[in-house]
């Protein structure tokens, strides 16, 4: 079972993220369940969204303690919220930034990743939406899910059709990016 953890703030789309990489998963064949865990939180307070993927059915329904994966989606949650608890050897944690990876202190074995969602969110979409661009890059890094059920999964949630165009030219693009890193 692979277990995911995305960390952002309310409004930056952490749990549709959460919802596009279970349904991406869905697509490849997989089992997946994502899921959101928040309370009263307004917009820009911390939110934590989950998501687990196996090729059997899950039966767990708990928070995810020790993910595989973490995506930061603002990189200020690195100081305020302890967003490497329960990272364990061998987590990789995707963070959205144009800082070098160097520049983020990271528990031992943990692997950090960046890309700088929010600038490349404002050359194609026009707005610091960043959730398909780590969507994209998620894919990308880990092979997880594929591409093509990334835009399966973008068409079906969106009904925009400009909408749907431009986050999956940015899913691409994400994709692409980490690939090449």
């Amino acid at each position: 079972m692979v277990e995911i953890r995305i960390h952002g703030r309310g409004g930056q789309g952490s749990v549709t993220a959460s919802k596009l990489i279970a349904m991406a998963s869905f697509y490849d064949g997989q089992f997946s369940q994502g899921f959101p865990n928040f309370g009263v939180e307004r917009r820009g307070a911390p939110v934590t969204a989950y998501v687990r993927i196996d090729d059997k059915f899950i039966r767990l329904r708990s928070q995810i303690y020790n993910p595989d994966y973490i995506i930061i989606q603002d990189p200020s949650l690195v100081e305020a919220v302890d967003v490497f608890a329960g990272a364990k050897e061998g987590t990789i944690a995707l963070i959205n930034t144009e800082k070098p990876a160097s520049d983020f202190k990271a528990p031992k074995g943990v692997e950090i990743k960046t890309i700088a969602a929010t600038k490349i969110a404002m050359q194609i979409i026009g707005k610091p939406i960043i959730n398909t661009i780590l969507l994209g890059a998620f894919a990308g890094l880990t092979g997880i899910i594929k591409i093509e059920s990334v835009g399966q999964a973008i068409t079906e949630q969106f009904t925009d059709e400009e909408i749907v165009k431009k986050n999956i030219e940015a899913a691409k693009y994400g994709f692409n990016s980490i690939k090449k890193k």
